[in-house]
């Protein structure tokens, strides 16, 4: 069993300003967890994460590949969850490599067809767009969670970008509610050639999770 990234440097106050690890964030891990061997097989070389939060994920990934293996790059609106990231990075020794932006904006052009580990937990449950846009305007806490319309707004944007950054042998692994379409997820990356499986699915309180990984189809 690999350990859960050690997040004890962080605080009660850093978790005001920061998404704290929680169901969505977990049913995540135990996904990567399961393709551990897999993952380590393929010897991906550039791994990105979107809105990295406190860098849970990416150090719990650094752990799985080794922290030396690759490029691990995080993204996140909010600067605050980039200083974290960082320094859960440094907490559990793994180089990680923080950038304040909005998903993937700043790579498009450069890793183009390079990304061999695409991770993406987003803002999924359905709120007004006026919120949602409130929400990541002001690249606050709440950007974490609120999804827009259908919880679907930020994922949208990023499924339309999803092949221009995956290489070849790419992985993407997505988190999402039931609610968010799970089915019309899967149908429309099916049609930029990606097939896809569930990886895991969980009930927490009133949310059924899920964890689909997609691959480019042979």
């Amino acid at each position: 069993m690999i350990p859960t990234p050690d997040l004890s440097h962080l605080t009660r106050v850093d978790y005001e300003h920061v998404y704290e690890p929680a169901e969505d964030t977990f049913i995540l891990l135990d996904a990567l967890e399961q393709d551990a061997a897999e993952l380590q097989s393929s010897r991906p070389l550039i791994c990105l994460e979107i809105g990295s939060g406190s860098g849970c994920v990416s150090a719990f990934l650094a752990k799985i590949l080794g922290s030396k293996a690759c490029l691990f790059l995080c993204t996140d609106i909010n600067s605050y969850a980039s200083r974290c990231t960082l320094d859960t990075g440094h907490q559990n020794r793994a180089a990680l490599q923080p950038v304040v932006a909005s998903l993937a904006d700043p790579f498009l052009e450069r890793l183009g067809h390079n990304v061999d580990v695409l991770l993406f937990n987003p803002p999924y449950v359905p709120t007004v767009s006026q919120d949602w846009q409130s929400a990541q305007f002001g690249k606050s806490l709440e950007g974490a969670w609120a999804g827009g319309t259908d919880g679907m707004q930020l994922t949208n944007e990023l499924l339309m970008n999803v092949n221009h950054l995956l290489s070849p042998r790419g992985r993407f692994y997505l988190v999402a509610l039931k609610a968010n379409g799970i089915e019309n997820i899967q149908q429309r990356m099916l049609a930029f050639g990606f097939a896809s499986k569930i990886c895991l699915q969980r009930r927490a309180g009133r949310e059924h999770l899920f964890v689909i990984r997609f691959q480019r189809m042979p």
